[in-house]
């Protein structure tokens, strides 16, 4: 009975309709889950280095809120061996790596409960342009995560990513026209019916609209490697001065799109311009460590890296940003500090999971603490 009731919420309501809305990043969790890398046609040597950036990342989180890692039957020991204690470590299987696009998105209401968006998941893009085939597993990922969590499942046929959309908390979603109107996804539907789409699922009811992503992002330009909220009427955006390079042209008209914008409450933007680390680009070494196949996406030596300080993770009790090795890593956690003051902003090395397509927020998905609930911690 209790499948069958959520099968017709599916087809006859909304989350928005049920007094649902998708919080903000920033507001409180109760946890963070993680996939574990193993693929070696996108993550080198074997996935090792991978997996202990992977590793690092989940540690630095851990300090703040409970993080569990969904883990392959095959790679579980090794996981296990690899983490510490306190991250709960779960077998699940998946095709990649990637929490935030093929995990759930969740919804709370005021009466203290949580729920979860089960987007249709197509490897970005499909046989059009997607990254790796077969992605069945990945897509079956959010069902899985909302079962361990006790969390009622709103499935749709929108195809779509976690990561293509930030939000304020407060009924204002950030996306790109790049991603969520690229023919790949959801090419049976206008802007105006996907922006509907956007309404009724993530309880908003102002979408803004950006052009493009980050120059050479191959996941069609999802937003949080370009600008994310990080508080009510604050966004962070990432930047290059350099008028010569690619993205240069892309951050100018999202920033002009961002200061022309008002977010769901009528509030003008405050825009906060982060430098972009580099450009940075595959090496050599790094590319020949890659198994080839033919049905996942090619990593070639000299290949731009999408590299972003934006793609960050916020956690209840600090801010985990990416750390490349680059004179630019100072300036972007100098920012994030002032960004962030009552939370601590831990710098990561993440260039191993830069080199698999992308980064700290890429592999995470928070699970939010609902009104009147307390997490593990």
């Amino acid at each position: 009975m209790r499948d069958r009731r959520l099968a017709l919420r599916n087809f006859i309501s909304t989350p928005a309709k049920d007094g649902f809305r998708m919080p903000a990043e920033f507001e409180r969790h109760s946890g963070c889950w993680m996939l574990w890398p193993e693929r070696s046609d996108n993550w080198r040597l074997g996935a090792k280095p991978a997996q202990a950036a992977f590793a690092a990342v989940a540690t630095a989180i851990a300090a703040g809120e409970p993080v569990s890692v969904g883990v392959s039957a095959a790679q579980f020991a090794n996981a296990r061996a690899r983490l510490p204690r306190d991250i709960r470590v779960i077998e699940l299987t998946s095709n990649d790596a990637w929490m935030r696009d093929c995990g759930p998105t969740f919804v709370i209401d005021a009466k203290g409960r949580r729920r979860g968006i089960d987007w249709t998941f197509n490897a970005w893009g499909g046989l059009r342009g997607g990254l790796y085939f077969p992605w069945d597993r990945d897509d079956e990922v959010a069902q899985k995560v909302l079962e361990l969590e006790g969390a009622d499942r709103y499935r749709t046929s929108l195809v779509m990513e976690g990561g293509a959309v930030h939000v304020d908390g407060q009924g204002t979603c950030l996306t790109t026209e790049e991603c969520l109107l690229n023919p790949n996804r959801n090419p049976h539907l206008s802007r105006e019916q996907i922006e509907q789409q956007l309404h009724g699922y993530l309880g908003v009811r102002t979408v803004i609209w950006l052009d493009k992503g980050v120059y050479r992002d191959e996941t069609s330009g999802h937003i949080d490697e370009l600008a994310c909220f990080t508080s009510p009427g604050h966004v962070a955006l990432t930047w290059t001065e350099d008028r010569s390079d690619p993205q240069y042209e892309i951050s100018l008209d999202a920033y002009q799109r961002l200061r022309h914008a008002k977010d769901a409450r009528g509030r003008r933007l405050e825009v906060h311009k982060i430098h972009q680390p580099g450009p940075l680009f595959m090496t050599a070494e790094e590319a020949a460590g890659i198994d080839v196949r033919a049905d996942s996406h090619p990593r070639r030596a000299g290949d731009r890296l999408a590299a972003s300080y934006i793609n960050f993770y916020i956690a209840n009790k600090c801010v985990v940003m990416p750390r490349y090795g680059e004179r630019s890593d100072a300036a972007a956690l100098a920012k994030l500090k002032r960004l962030f003051p009552t939370r601590t902003v831990l710098a990561v090395p993440t260039r191993e999971i830069l080199l698999g397509g992308g980064n700290i927020h890429c592999i995470t998905q928070q699970v939010p603490r609902p009104a009147g609930k307390r997490s593990g911690r």
